[in-house]
């Protein structure tokens, strides 16, 4: 009832195309390009002699065409880089003029979508990972994610929308999607249905959702999204566009109390209209059997469905490497039922292995992080990005590699959060451990810096942010590290048992290090 054919949207694609070349032309200046492009979900990066694309991955879901499309894509027009996204998206950089209309247009014949990928508009739907094949989950969130996808996609050329709306889906309280702190979010319970959070969001004014509605039936979820932008064109700012979020619609209305009695007003105006946004969802059943195969390792994962795998795979820095990328598209070719599954955490994962399969899978993705500590988070960077402060990318390779030289033990270091500004692309601030760009006076002299944040939690029901303590040189941030990582392997301790036992101490190794 909701879908739109993603042939439609070919319509739209001259007029890029032309402000495209005029922007290459200097035609164009890159205010007025990057206020155009994002409907497209693309940007020039920084220079101005390169552009990016961000495709479209509903609920993070990458089927085994779109990863082959993808694949051709790096092939056929030699992209340098692919970039895994903290929102489940895939983002293609280094394109020039031609590459990024072309794969843009040719995209929309794989059933990827890059419309309103950037700007002002709904951006790509998250779900949790491994819904559907998740063991202890509440129940799979991914048709209802992809349902609402589907239906904001109708959005895009709407009245006036909040500057990104963002909306996610969790199947548990892992909360991996941050769903409770979204522009609206669908937080699964035991009993089937929904917990709805509003107005949430992290950057500038960070603020954990509303709740402003509980046990909601999966089928009436669109009323709830509807009601979302009724309560924006209400109670949004739009004269300031620093402030056209969301989350600062609870100052404006009083608070949370306040916030959740107007959106409630908003939602009984679409209950009560005409419109039948009832949703028909029909559940996707995996098939499949397993092989007898029994698979093992650490990245290997078994699916509530029995003898069937998960392999998760995580790239540094969510950058695959190419030919991995390529070989494993090729692989899943002649794998049934397998797909890939992107996290916020810049993990994929490759679903619906058999035992033997699986096996396959792992030595494919051998660029894959080799600790927990590898599986940290980062954001493009100022390397790439616009209004990138920092090297976020540039920073956690350093990180990784003095981690490797020194020879630390997995479980030592936590997984930590680098965002290259305070936008919090890379979720700095709910992260046990954050690094958000800065800049840091050295003999009266500006110098790299991050500030540090410690102590977030994104997990549903113990939500927090990271306390500020202090900024710490680039270059030294690495050092930090090692003598932190060198303290927990003395204890004989993980990180998370050594921190809970002694919570002051990682502050104090800290402290010559931001002074």
């Amino acid at each position: 009832m909701y879908k739109i054919d993603p042939q439609d949207w070919k319509q739209d694609l001259p007029e890029f195309r032309e402000k495209t070349a005029a922007f290459y032309a200097g035609e164009l200046d890159k205010g007025a390009y990057k206020g155009f492009s994002g409907l497209y979900g693309s940007y020039a990066q920084r220079g101005g002699q390169a552009s990016m694309l961000r495709l479209r991955m509903t609920a993070g879901r990458v089927t085994k065409e779109k990863l082959s499309f993808i694949a051709k894509a790096v092939r056929d027009y030699h992209v340098p880089l692919v970039h895994f996204t903290t929102c489940q998206t895939i983002q293609l950089h280094d394109l020039n003029q031609d590459s990024v209309c072309t794969i843009m247009e040719k995209a929309l014949d794989a059933n990827i979508v890059t419309m309103g990928g950037g700007g002002d508009f709904p951006r790509n739907v998250m779900c949790s990972p491994l819904s559907g094949v998740e063991q202890g989950e509440y129940f799979d969130v991914l048709p209802w994610a992809e349902a609402a996808g589907e239906y904001l996609m109708h959005f895009i050329k709407a009245e006036k929308m909040p500057r990104k709306l963002k909306v996610g889906f969790s199947n548990s309280p892992a909360n991996v999607t941050h769903a409770t702190y979204r522009d609206l979010g669908f937080i699964a319970r035991p009993d089937g249905k929904f917990d709805v959070y509003s107005a949430g969001g992290l950057g500038n004014n960070p603020r954990f959702g509303v709740k402003v509605a509980e046990a909601v039936e999966p089928e009436k979820i669109l009323y709830y999204i509807k009601a979302m932008w009724l309560t924006f064109r209400a109670y949004g700012n739009y004269e300031n566009r620093g402030k056209a979020r969301t989350r600062y619609m609870q100052e404006v209305c009083g608070g949370p109390e306040g916030y959740a009695k107007a959106y409630n007003e908003k939602l009984a105006e679409v209950l009560a209209a005409d419109e039948d946004l009832d949703l028909s969802v029909e559940p996707r059943p995996i098939l499949k059997s397993g092989d007898g195969v029994v698979a093992g390792g650490p990245r290997m994962i078994s699916q509530k469905q029995e003898g069937l795998y998960a392999v998760a795979w995580h790239p540094i820095g969510g950058h695959p490497d190419l030919d991995i990328l390529c070989a494993l598209s090729d692989a899943l070719e002649d794998i049934p039922e397998a797909e890939l599954r992107l996290s916020p955490d810049q993990t994929a994962f490759i679903i619906n292995l058999t035992g033997s399969e699986a096996e396959q899978v792992l030595k494919l993705t051998s660029d894959s992080a080799a600790s927990l500590f590898e599986t940290s988070v980062s954001c493009i960077g100022g390397r790439i990005c616009q209004v990138g402060m920092r090297d976020s990318q540039g920073l956690l390779k350093a990180c990784v590699a003095a981690v490797r030289e020194a020879g630390l033990p997995d479980g030592v270091l936590p997984q930590i959060h680098i965002s290259g500004c305070p936008s919090s692309c890379g979720t700095h601030q709910t992260g046990m451990m954050g690094f958000r760009g800065a800049s840091k006076q050295v003999d009266g002299k500006p110098q790299s810096a991050f500030t540090f944040f410690l102590g977030g939690s994104d997990r549903q029901g113990e939500e927090t942010m990271g306390r500020e303590l202090g900024v710490m040189l680039e270059n030294c941030i690495p050092a930090f590290l090692v003598e932190l990582g060198r303290a927990v392997a003395a204890s004989g301790m993980s990180f998370e048992t050594w921190y809970e036992a002694e919570p002051a101490a990682v502050e104090r190794i800290a402290q010559p290090y931001l002074a």
